[in-house]
This record gives structure tokens, C-alpha cells and sequence, in this order.
């Protein structure tokens, strides 16, 4: 068993304002009666709406392919995404969950992230479109995820991966993803994994935390929209929530995992649950870092055009990738 690490726990104790970018963004909805509720509209205009978030992801590195393809799913063929950056393979490989509370996200809507994660950390990036909710119930998502990450061990090579270098990571839904198929790779003795990024991350269903009450009303991630998704995904009800596949802080063992960065976001309501899994990692024993950014909300890493900080979370997200990689 690895020993203990410290963790690094870059958060601080006094609130800060929040950015004046996504004050002005909660603003401009507010007062245009933008922000609404997500069982205020149809499924169809959430899907769109998040997959319109694209236009602020920024200018895209120069990469060598974007390639789509479909591989062998539990339920019929899994559509993934392959980034290839410039240069000369073999190249690490990181799998990439998006976010979008099991209900809502495409390859479309986190394109941008994947790009340049391939470009910044000089990785394949393969995304992967899993399953989603309503439609296709937890735990569907779940073996989309571990049946990508088993085929990316597998195959890694046919595409210029190197299969001894691989990651996972994601953001929000897909940080869960990411963060329950590093405990399924271990428990099932590969693929071997170096490393996950995690990036405000749903970890514990039952979303009993300070800051889902403080950061509830936010247009970005209300408290109810996180319920809507759960009862989408089918892990609102109280044994579900107690599932660890839905809940990993809930896992019976959290040793001999990987490296984690986990990034959190001061007025997000996952905040919290984001950060005590970090910690939980931490006193099973993993190498944990943990960044809270101040004046930050939910969505905010999508927002790399925009904002000086989602620059700085990706570049520390890549940074983290590259040197786990190499």
C-alpha cells in the first residue's frame, strides 16, 4: 500500500467577491429572466443550451487529427472523440468524461476543454459520449465509462497511445465518472492508471453539504437543477444515493489509488462534496491536491475564453497531466 501523502490544499478561508465577468453573466440572466430552472424547460433546450457554451471555450490549439469513431459498449456502440496532438507517438492518453449532470453534455459542448487538454498536456485526449439520462438510467453511464477506459487500455496503441501512460478526467458529472472508473480499474487490476483530474466533481449523492445550501440559488448549478439531474439519472431516491458507483466518498475502500487534482469553485454548490472527497482520498493515503479558486462558479472551467481564471485552471490541469505522464 503507497503511503500516506500529505495533501495539498490550496483553498482559503475568507470568501472573496465573486468574479465580475460572472457577476455580470448572473446579472445580465437575472434581469432578462434568463436562468431559469431546468424543470421549467424541455430536455431538448437544456441539451442545446449547454451544448451552445461552446462559443466560450476560447481559440483551439493546432492539433495533428480529431478523429470520431464508435466502439463496442455493455448496450450497443459508445461514439468517442480521438485527439491527436502534434508531434511524434507514442503519446500518453487521457480519457475524458464531460459534465452535464447525467443529463445534458456532448462531445460538442466540451470540445474546446478537450482540445486543448491534447494540445497543453501534448496527450491523446479520447472523449467519450456515455450514455445519457433520462433516456439511459444510472448505472448506464457508469459501464459506459469503465467499458471506454478498458477499451482505451486495450487498444491505445492503434491509435499512437502508449497504454503504460494513462489518465482520466472530467468535470462535474464527469468528474464522478472519472473518479468511479479509477476505483473500478483498481478493483478489476487495470487498465493501470497515473493519474486523475477531477474537476468540480459530484461525489456524494445525498448533497448534504454547507455549500449546496450557501451556492443553491446560483444560475449556474441551483441546488434544485442538481436534484432534477439526480431524479434524470435515477439516483434521487435515498438508497440509490448510498450506491458508490453514484456516491464515490461512499466507497468502502479508497486506498492504493493514483494521484488526484481536484479543482473546486468558492459559489459552486459541489464545492464542498468536491473537497471532502479530496480529503477522503487524502486519508486513505493517495497523493492529493485539492485548488479551490475563489470568486468562481459551477462552469466556470468551460469558460476559457472568457475567463483569466479557467486559463489558469486548465494550465494547471495540463501542467498536472503532463508531469504524471511523462
Amino acid at each position: 500500500m503507497r503511503a500516506a501523502l500529505r495533501a495539498q490544499v490550496l483553498v482559503r478561508s475568507a470568501a472573496m467577491p465573486m468574479d465580475p465577468m460572472l457577476q455580470m453573466m448572473t446579472d445580465n440572466a437575472r434581469s432578462t429572466g434568463g436562468g431559469r430552472g431546468l424543470r421549467e424547460g424541455t430536455l431538448e433546450e437544456a441539451r442545446a443550451g449547454y451544448d451552445a457554451i461552446v462559443g466560450a471555450g476560447g481559440e483551439s490549439p493546432e492539433l495533428a487529427s480529431v478523429e470520431d469513431r464508435t466502439i463496442p459498449g455493455p448496450a450497443g456502440e459508445i461514439p468517442i472523440r480521438i485527439y491527436t496532438p502534434l508531434g511524434a507517438a507514442p503519446f500518453p492518453v487521457v480519457v475524458f468524461f464531460h459534465g452535464g449532470g447525467f443529463t445534458i453534455g456532448s462531445l460538442t459542448s466540451h470540445d474546446p476543454i478537450a482540445r486543448r487538454i491534447c494540445g497543453e498536456a501534448e496527450a491523446i485526449v479520447v472523449a467519450v459520449d456515455y450514455r445519457l439520462a433520462p433516456e439511459h438510467k444510472f448505472p448506464a453511464a457508469v459501464e459506459d465509462a469503465f467499458a471506454a477506459l478498458q477499451w482505451v487500455g486495450a487498444n491505445a496503441a492503434s491509435f499512437g497511445g502508449d497504454p503504460e501512460r494513462l489518465a482520466v478526467a472530467g468535470d462535474s458529472a464527469g468528474g464522478n465518472l472519472s473518479a468511479v472508473s479509477a476505483l473500478m480499474a483498481r478493483d478489476a487490476g487495470g487498465p493501470v492508471l497515473r493519474f486523475q483530474a477531477l474537476v468540480y466533481p459530484t461525489t456524494d449523492a445525498r448533497a448534504d453539504y454547507p455549500s449546496v445550501r450557501d451556492n443553491g440559488e446560483s444560475i449556474f448549478l441551483s441546488a434544485d437543477s442538481m436534484a432534477w439531474f439526480y431524479e434524470q439519472y435515477g439516483t434521487g431516491d435515498a438508497h440509490m444515493k448510498l450506491d458508490w458507483r453514484a456516491s464515490p466518498i461512499l466507497a468502502e475502500d479508497l486506498s492504493d489509488l493514483l494521484p488526484a487534482l481536484i479543482i473546486t469553485a468558492e459559489y459552486d454548490t459541489l464545492r464542498d462534496e468536491g473537497e471532502a472527497y479530496g480529503e477522503a482520498l487524502r486519508d486513505a493515503g493517495n497523493d492529493v491536491t485539492i485548488h479551490r479558486y475563489d470568486g468562481m462558479t459551477h462552469v466556470f472551467f468551460q469558460l476559457w475564453g472568457v475567463l483569466a481564471a479557467a486559463k489558469e485552471a486548465m494550465t494547471e490541469t495540463t501542467t498536472a497531466l503532463r508531469k504524471a505522464l511523462a
